[in-house]
């Protein structure tokens, strides 16, 4: 039985691990998946235009990869389910070792009462006791010996009933694999038709490779606009710094105590941060990434695009002070908000609420997004998050759900 105790001891001890993890995988399946649905949404307001577009590709590159999440989160489900049935097994296999072991013990405690089965037999046994002594060990061991038969009897029907049980779990965690495989040859068929998709729109593309080029030049102008005027806030921010340099460290942020305290709290929720959209897809990522039709071609993104519905608001991601509001023609509007020695931009917006110099709270509305009625109606956030004069990677500072 002490086999059995560690095995069992080891699966109830692997149970909450595996039950927290699958939960975990659950979660961020779901979200997944809601991304999913959420950008076949803003992809069906394309079809109107049934000639392929850049935006559309961006939408169905988006999809894809969470496409891909998906079907790695179901691989790992698959897993987790594999090395609890390898436990299950190994515990079920003690379990039936116990119960043949218990019912030859048995069949040997029955044997013996066979033999010395009438009461007669028993007192005889007794009476031919050499002394007193004897007799009452003998007596005794009667007594044990029936206490050992009941108790074998009754670990036998618990064997019994514990291997009916895990069995009906191990049953359980199979047919769960089964639908799992299901889903994910599902999911697999989906991700074949969205590549066979994307390769179409990427062919038709490329025979607008000039057209695509201007936008791209267009875009990369508009960029390095938005770059100046953001670099000119910090420059300015930093240029206090010089004042005091003596007592303080230069070429950095100037912060009173109630600013320390909040690029600290910033600072904290990391991974946490609200996102300024209620509902959004990202279709542009940090940093070097190849343009997706024009080969050998990479494009520069200081932040993140969030693809999003029209009308919708703009969220501030933190408490803070709005630093500035400017226009850029053909980017319209840019707010800067600054949290302490951080910074939070919200650019292509079409309206905005508030000004510079106001509070603003986490989640409150600053704005609505600007919508291009000749993109297919595509409304895109262009967000970027800076500490002092470093650019930050958003998607590191967003909660994974945007519900958080």
């Amino acid at each position: 039985m002490l086999r059995l105790l560690i095995t069992s001891t080891l699966l109830l001890s692997f149970l909450p691990v595996f039950s927290q993890s699958r939960s975990d995988l659950e979660k961020r399946k779901k979200q997944n998946e809601k991304e999913i649905s959420y950008t076949n949404e803003l992809i069906a307001k394309t079809e109107k235009n049934k000639t392929a577009t850049y935006n559309k590709l961006l939408l169905i590159n988006s999809k894809i990869q969470s496409r891909e999440k998906v079907i790695g989160n179901i691989n790992s489900e698959i897993s987790l389910i594999d090395g609890n049935i390898k436990v299950q097994q190994e515990l079920i296999d003690e379990l039936n070792n116990d119960y043949e072991r218990l019912k030859s013990e048995y069949a040997r405690v029955i044997s013996f009462y066979y033999k010395n089965r009438s009461n007669y037999d028993r007192i005889m046994f007794i009476l031919a006791s050499e002394s007193v002594n004897t007799a009452f060990n003998r007596i005794k061991h009667l007594q044990q010996y029936s206490e050992y038969r009941t108790t074998q009897a009754r670990q036998i029907v618990e064997t019994k009933n514990e291997i009916e049980k895990q069995l009906a779990q191990l049953d359980s965690m199979k047919s769960e694999k089964k639908a799992l495989l299901r889903e994910h040859m599902t999911e697999t068929n989906e991700l074949k038709k969205e590549k066979s998709d994307q390769n179409q729109i990427i062919q038709k593309l490329e025979k607008e490779k000039v057209e695509l080029k201007k936008k791209l030049d267009k875009q990369i102008k508009l960029a390095s606009e938005l770059q100046r005027e953001i670099e000119k806030v910090i420059a300015e921010e930093l240029a206090k710094a010089k004042t005091d340099s003596k007592k303080k460290a230069p070429n950095v942020f100037q912060l009173t105590p109630e600013e320390r305290k909040l690029a600290n709290t910033f600072a904290s929720n990391k991974s946490k941060l609200p996102w300024p959209t209620e509902r959004g897809v990202i279709t542009g990522y940090f940093g070097e990434n190849p343009h997706p039709v024009l080969k050998g071609v990479f494009v520069r993104n200081d932040g993140i695009d969030i693809s999003t519905t029209e009308g919708s608001y703009i969220r501030s991601i933190f408490d803070g002070t709005v630093t500035r509001v400017f226009v850029i023609p053909g980017a319209h509007t840019t707010v800067i908000i600054r949290h302490g020695n951080y910074l939070s931009v919200y650019s292509n917006l079409s309206e905005v609420f508030i000004k510079q110099g106001d509070k603003v709270s986490t989640k409150q509305a600053i704005g609505k997004i600007y919508t291009d009625k000749e993109e297919e109606g595509k409304s895109v956030l262009q967000f970027q998050i800076w500490k002092e004069n470093q650019k930050l990677n958003p998607q590191e500072w967003l909660a994974s759900s945007k519900n958080e």
